[in-house]
């Protein structure tokens, strides 16, 4: 798929058949995500992938949106890794631009994916590290549920000139 193809036509997608993900898919998308640019190329992230059903069902519940983690037959948690932190602060510019190349991988491979936050909410990040395992050092930033989809893809535009500013507000 042409790299503007994925951009355009990827978004949110919610409900996903029943249609197992496979492991070669599952890698390039973890690859993508590793290729992401990060300050002082730190790569402070850390991935998560559940097929568990029983996690991905109580995944469901760390948060009012991640409803769709219980029926996606992949979720990936990203996370940031403080202690491996050069640039104070950048972690979450970093695992954000992972994720993003997460979205468009999945979309290039013609799953559908959608990004729902954890952090900065702690009662979202407490419930994650419960179901995970994930050590205090390690915030969870966000669960991806990925898998094939049960909607459609279709373009949309979304370009507005009034949010474009040259050389000065």
């Amino acid at each position: 798929m042409d790299v503007f193809d994925a951009l355009f036509t990827r978004r949110s997608i919610r409900k996903f058949t029943t249609q197992f993900v496979s492991k070669d898919d599952e890698n390039l998308i973890l690859k993508a995500a590793m290729l992401a640019p990060s300050a002082c190329n730190e790569q402070p992230w850390h991935f998560v992938c559940v097929r568990d059903a029983e996690l991905r069902e109580r995944l469901s519940h760390v948060s009012p949106y991640t409803h769709m983690a219980a029926e996606a037959p992949l979720v990936i948690v990203v996370c940031g890794d403080l202690s491996l932190e050069k640039a104070k602060g950048m972690w979450v510019q970093d695992c954000s631009a992972a994720i993003e190349n997460i979205l468009l991988a999945a979309r290039g491979k013609n799953l559908g994916s959608v990004w729902c936050g954890i952090h900065p909410e702690k009662e979202r990040e407490a419930k994650t590290r419960e179901v995970l395992g994930i050590p205090d050092s390690v915030i969870p930033l966000a669960v991806i549920s990925i898998g094939h989809p049960a909607q459609h893809f279709s373009e949309v535009s979304r370009f507005d000139k009034a949010r474009i500013h040259r050389d000065k507000w």
